[in-house]
């Protein structure tokens, strides 16, 4: 058996190897048998996991935050890979692990992408926009450093949230040279602000792990309390309501159709860009998981995130090798 990580898995791989359990759940089949569910994740990614034929009353339970050793095998279902397990065994000191070694994280540290923001804060001209957006940073500063941006989907790590926010900010300046007549105020704090109510939909640990969302994230979503966010902060710091308004239509316009949770479409230019910043950003860093492990000149496998397509690793090159920059900026 070889130690592997998850994101070098293939069907038909035999594992032993150290996980930490991201989620778990009890669970039982058709024909009424109990098994164990996990979410397993290490530093490249998660993965479904099963233990079939489980008993609660008789074998250990697994929690959230656990660390766990596992033997199984890797198969494909629904187009996704999955882990059988054949053995599982809770960490001891013994085997002298970090919990932070098993994390995903972000690609910079959450200090120095933190920092960006602030930069960029810096740059709002409009006074009203700028004591909106600083005073919602600054009062949620603890948790923007650790949360992820989502509980499965894209930018699912440790300081994920801040990683997403700071990409976008970067894009966001660049067209904002190409399409001058943008208002950069509102452009900027739109960004910044419109995923912010993530960190009040879920429940997350130090380690930017998900365990569940709130009862007011079940029952409004991050876009609805989002909005309730600026609505206050806009009345505790004085600001024009107006700005406050656009604001909101930025964070309720940014998923664009209402099946995805936007009663509005933008009706501002900048709500415009918010929306398609958002939607490139998302699946940029999909698609680069998606093909971290598909060898050149082949396909990776479905992607669920991407609406079941296949992608396409080109062998043709760019003079320019792409690596991840050691800096943000």
């Amino acid at each position: 058996m070889e130690t592997k990580k998850i994101r070098d898995f293939q069907s038909g791989d035999l594992i032993q190897s150290f996980f930490l359990v991201k989620a778990a759940e009890y669970k039982t089949t058709s024909t009424n048998k109990s098994y164990l569910d996990l979410t397993l994740v290490d530093p490249t990614g998660e993965i479904n996991a099963k233990l079939w034929d489980y008993s609660t009353e008789t074998e250990p339970k697994y929690t959230i935050n656990m660390l766990v050793r596992i033997r199984g095998s890797i198969s494909e279902w629904q187009n996704r890979l999955q882990l059988k397990i054949d053995k599982i065994r809770t960490a001891t000191q013994e085997d002298a692990l970090d919990i932070g070694d098993f994390v995903p994280v972000a690609p910079y540290s959450p200090e120095v992408m933190y920092g960006e923001i602030e930069k960029y804060i810096g740059m709002i001209e409009n006074a009203d926009i700028a004591k909106i957006v600083s005073t919602l940073v600054a009062a949620h500063k603890e948790k923007l450093l650790l949360y992820p941006a989502a509980k499965q989907n894209h930018h699912a790590v440790r300081s994920g949230l801040l990683y997403h926010i700071t990409t976008m900010l970067k894009m966001g300046e660049k067209v904002s040279e190409v399409y001058v007549s943008l208002n950069r105020d509102l452009l900027f704090a739109g960004i910044i602000l419109h995923d912010i109510a993530k960190i009040a939909e879920m429940n997350a640990s130090e380690l930017g792990i998900v365990s569940e969302y709130t009862v007011e994230g079940e029952l409004l979503g991050h876009i609805i309390q989002g909005i309730k966010m600026i609505d206050q902060t806009a009345v505790e710091v004085g600001a024009d309501p107006e700005a406050s308004l656009l604001l909101q239509h930025m964070v309720l316009s940014h998923h664009y159709e209402p099946e995805f949770g936007s009663p509005k479409r933008p009706m501002i230019p900048e709500a415009e860009i918010l929306h398609y910043l958002d939607i490139m950003d998302a699946r940029m860093y999909d698609m680069g998981r998606a093909l971290e492990k598909v060898e050149d000149g082949h396909f990776s496998d479905k992607v669920w995130l991407l609406n079941n397509r296949k992608l396409y690793k080109s062998s043709v090159k760019s003079s320019r090798e792409y690596k991840e920059p050691d800096t943000l900026f």
